[in-house]
């Protein structure tokens, strides 16, 4: 297996402005990167005072880039409407010619990002949600709602948790977090082969930029990504990670 290389981006502070999130994806994809994934936060503590829309920088992304595959990683399926989901889902697939792949997973309150918003801060009522909301999204996004373009659902989860490998293995790809090095990689790899992925499925990995990322590649991960943020984002920094390539 080859190992594809992304760009994990934190649309955070000097990074705040889809316009500014468009160039970068524009730079990345002339730079060689492969994928270029947005996180999606509504606040994310003291340290990061603006954030933007995910769903505005996935469209400005699809708008600069031709060849990249791109999406919110993850976006809190528990907070968002299903049908209203597909349709920015299968909207974001049209525009980008079937790029756009949707991340979805159980989110996380530890800045109060779903208490202070009157959304739901239980994980395993969140868990009951997301599964709930999976079901919905596969009725509308395999035909009940046209257009039906081909949406790729990815799942995220925490290492060495099962709930989340079990889940992801019925779609199309795991974002595994939370590992401590490529040996723990395999033992993911070895875990989901036992709930029968289909063909294709997707392993996503993601290290910071200053990690060594050899050790991780050809290691069962289909994709490596370099995360860029949370914090302190310097945008010449940003661009010069950027323009050195995978």
């Amino acid at each position: 297996m080859t190992t594809r290389r992304g760009l994990f981006v934190a649309p955070f502070d000097t990074l705040a402005d889809p316009r500014v999130v468009g160039d970068l994806a524009a730079e990345a994809e002339a730079a060689g990167w492969e994928g270029f994934f947005v996180w999606d936060h509504l606040q994310y503590g003291d340290r990061v005072s603006e954030i933007a829309d995910v769903w505005t920088c996935c469209a400005a992304v699809a708008m600069r880039t031709e060849r990249m595959v791109f999406g919110p990683m993850v976006t809190p399926l528990a907070r968002r409407r299903p049908q209203v989901l597909a349709r920015q889902a299968a909207s974001l697939a049209v525009l980008s010619g079937e790029r756009f792949v949707l991340g979805l997973g159980l989110g996380d309150d530890w800045v109060g990002e779903f208490s202070d918003y009157g959304d739901e801060p239980d994980p395993k009522v969140r868990g009951r949600l997301l599964d709930e909301g999976l079901d919905a999204l596969a009725s509308y996004l395999g035909g009940g709602f046209r257009p039906a373009p081909r949406v790729p659902i990815w799942l995220a989860g925490r290492f060495p948790n099962r709930a989340p490998m079990r889940r992801a293995a019925r779609h199309d790809g795991f974002f595994v977090i939370g590992l401590d090095g490529p040996d723990d990689l395999d033992a993911v790899v070895g875990s989901l082969a036992a709930y029968g992925p289909q063909s294709g499925f997707e392993v996503v990995v993601d290290l910071e930029s200053d990690q060594d990322v050899a050790p991780w590649l050809d290691r069962g991960a289909s994709w490596v990504l370099t995360r860029i943020g949370p914090y302190d984002l310097d945008l010449d920094e940003v661009r010069r990670i950027v323009a050195a390539g995978p």
